[in-house]
């Protein structure tokens, strides 16, 4: 198995114990649709949140939710809809990003709350 698979799912391991430690409810992890992929789907004072994990073994080359384009926000986007259509959602929504650096010496998490908004409506 490739490294950087690994280092992802490491990552997204972190994002969900920090959600968690943070009284997030759950719904999802690598929610699927074809060929969108969601990392999380949460739940936290009424409003569902979409979650991106991004994860680096640095940030030399600049910070993981820097890998988030607009291309990357437009699937998540779809994904949220084809979500909130499936289980007639009638939560407010939110899209995050969980950025992370891991590596030997150090765990950081960044969690940039409502990171991009829907342009649309859901």
């Amino acid at each position: 198995m490739a490294q950087h698979f690994d280092l992802g799912k490491q990552g997204e391991k972190v994002a969900l114990l920090y959600l968690l430690n943070k009284g997030y409810i759950i719904h999802e992890k690598n929610w699927r649709h074809g060929k969108i992929e969601i990392d999380l789907i949460a739940e936290k004072d009424e409003r569902i949140v979409f979650v991106e994990v991004k994860t680096r073994s640095t940030d030399y080359f600049g910070e993981p939710e820097e890998a988030v384009d607009r291309d990357k926000e437009k699937q998540l986007i779809n994904g949220a809809q084809i979500f909130a259509d499936q289980h007639a959602l009638e939560e407010e929504i939110r899209f995050d990003i969980i950025s992370i650096v891991l590596n030997a010496e150090q765990v950081r998490v960044n969690h940039i709350e409502d990171a991009f908004m829907d342009t649309g409506t859901i």
